[in-house]
C-alpha cells in the first residue's frame, strides 16, 4: 500500500508538472495567400488565463489579442484586419513589425562613416517605417514554435544589401512569447554584415475597450514614465528641441484620460501632429533590461496594460490618421481615436542627429531590443 501510495503521489505530481509546463500553446495554422499564391502561415499563442495572441508571418504582425474583461467576456484589443487582403491591400501599419528604420528620417537621407545614403520619400517628403516596402510588407520565415510554461514563435528575415536605399545585409528574427503571467513579450536581435543602421518596432494599436465595442481608445486612462517629448516640424520630425511635458498636453506622469488632452489645440504641437504623434523619452533611457514605460487601464472594461521595454523611447500615437474609409475586423470602421499605439523604439530621425542615442549597427554587433506587454484585469 505504501509503495502504491508513493506512485500515485508520484503520478499526480508527474501529472501537475506536466500540466503546469503546458499552460501556454502554439498551435500553426495559416492566414490565406498572397496573390501569386505564397501561403502565410499563422501562429496562435494560448494560455490558461484566456488571453491569446495570433501572429501571420507577413509583416511578422500581431494580428490579434484577445483578453477577457472584468466579467470575463474576451475581445481582441488590437486593430486589424479578417484576411491577409486588408493587410496587403490597405496597409495601415496595423500591428507589423516594423524596419529596417521605424519612424522618420528626414529627407530620406543620412550619412555613414562619410557616404550618404538615400531612402525612399513615402512620407511628406521624409522616409517613414522603411520605406514602400518595409519589413512590415515581406513574408518572414516561421523559424519556431513552441508551447510550455511559456508559448512562442519566432521569425526571420533577411534583408539584402541596398534594400530601400540601406546598407548591408541585415539578418533579423523577431519572437512573439505569451506566458501564464500574461506577459506577451516581443523581443528582437539583427546582425549586419556592413555598417548600417537599425531601429525596430511593433506598431500594434490597442483599445483597450475591445474592437467590438464601438467604443474610443482616448477613454483610456494613461501614464507615461517620460518627463519630456521631442517636439517636430510640421512633417513630423524632431526640431531637436528636448521639451518638458509640465504645464503641456503631453503631461502623462501622473494618470489623467487621453481623451481630456489629446484634442487640445491650443498647444501648437498638437495642431501639427493632430493630436499626439511624438516621442517620449522615457526615464532611465536605454537599458539592458526592461523597465516601466506605459501604464494604460480602462475602466468600463478593466482592462489594463503595462509596457515595459528596453528602448530610449516610445512613440505615442493617437490614431490621428484612422479616417474611418478602410473596414477592419467584423467590418469595423476605424476612425480617430479608435486605437492608440505606444511604439518602443529608437528616436525619430536619429541618424541625422548625433546627439540621440546611437542606432548605428556595426558588423560583429548584435542589435537587440525586448518589450513586454503585461496584461491584467482590475474590477
Amino acid at each position: 500500500m505504501k509503495s502504491f501510495a508513493v506512485a500515485a503521489g508520484l503520478t499526480l505530481a508527474a501529472l501537475l508538472m506536466s500540466s503546469t509546463a503546458l499552460a501556454a500553446t502554439a498551435t500553426k495554422g495559416d492566414f490565406g495567400a498572397l496573390k501569386d499564391g505564397t501561403k502565410i502561415e499563422a501562429v496562435e499563442l494560448k494560455n490558461s488565463k484566456g488571453v491569446s495572441a495570433k501572429v501571420i508571418a507577413y509583416g511578422a504582425t500581431l494580428q490579434s489579442l484577445i483578453v477577457p474583461d472584468k466579467a470575463g467576456k474576451a475581445d481582441d484589443i488590437v486593430i486589424g484586419y479578417d484576411t491577409i487582403d486588408g493587410y496587403v491591400d490597405t496597409p495601415q501599419y496595423l500591428g507589423v513589425t516594423v524596419g529596417r528604420y521605424a519612424n522618420r528620417i528626414a529627407l530620406g537621407k543620412f550619412t555613414l562613416d562619410g557616404k550618404e545614403y538615400t531612402l525612399a520619400t513615402n512620407n511628406n517628403g521624409n522616409h517613414l517605417h522603411g520605406g514602400l516596402k518595409g519589413w512590415d510588407k515581406v513574408v518572414w520565415k516561421v523559424e519556431e514554435v513552441k508551447s510550455g510554461p511559456t508559448a512562442s514563435v519566432t521569425l526571420s528575415y533577411v534583408s539584402p544589401d541596398g534594400e530601400e536605399g540601406y546598407p548591408g545585409t541585415v539578418k533579423v528574427f523577431v519572437t512573439y512569447a505569451l506566458s501564464d503571467a500574461n506577459d506577451l513579450t516581443i523581443s528582437y536581435k539583427a546582425t549586419t554584415d556592413k555598417p548600417t543602421v537599425v531601429n525596430l518596432t511593433n506598431h500594434s494599436l490597442f483599445n483597450l475597450g475591445g474592437v467590438s465595442s464601438g467604443r474610443s481608445a482616448l477613454d483610456a486612462t494613461l501614464q507615461l514614465e517620460a518627463d519630456s517629448y521631442l517636439p517636430t516640424t510640421a512633417t513630423a520630425i524632431p526640431t531637436g528641441e528636448i521639451a518638458s511635458v509640465k504645464g503641456t498636453p503631453f503631461d502623462f506622469t501622473t494618470p489623467a484620460l487621453i481623451s481630456s488632452k489629446v484634442r487640445d489645440a491650443r498647444h501648437p504641437q498638437i495642431l501639427v501632429g493632430l493630436g499626439i504623434d511624438h516621442n517620449y523619452l522615457v526615464r532611465g533611457g536605454l537599458t539592458k533590461t526592461p523597465k516601466l514605460a506605459v501604464t494604460l487601464t480602462d475602466a468600463t472594461s478593466g482592462r489594463g496594460l503595462k509596457i515595459l521595454t528596453t528602448e530610449p523611447g516610445v512613440q505615442m500615437y493617437t490614431g490621428n490618421f484612422l479616417d474611418g474609409k478602410i473596414p477592419g475586423k467584423g467590418g469595423q470602421v476605424t476612425r480617430m481615436g479608435d486605437a492608440v499605439a505606444f511604439e518602443t523604439q529608437h528616436y525619430p530621425d536619429s541618424p541625422n542627429r548625433p546627439e540621440f542615442p546611437t542606432t548605428r549597427l556595426n558588423p560583429g554587433q548584435t542589435y537587440t531590443q525586448t518589450t513586454v506587454h503585461h496584461l491584467f484585469v482590475t474590477q
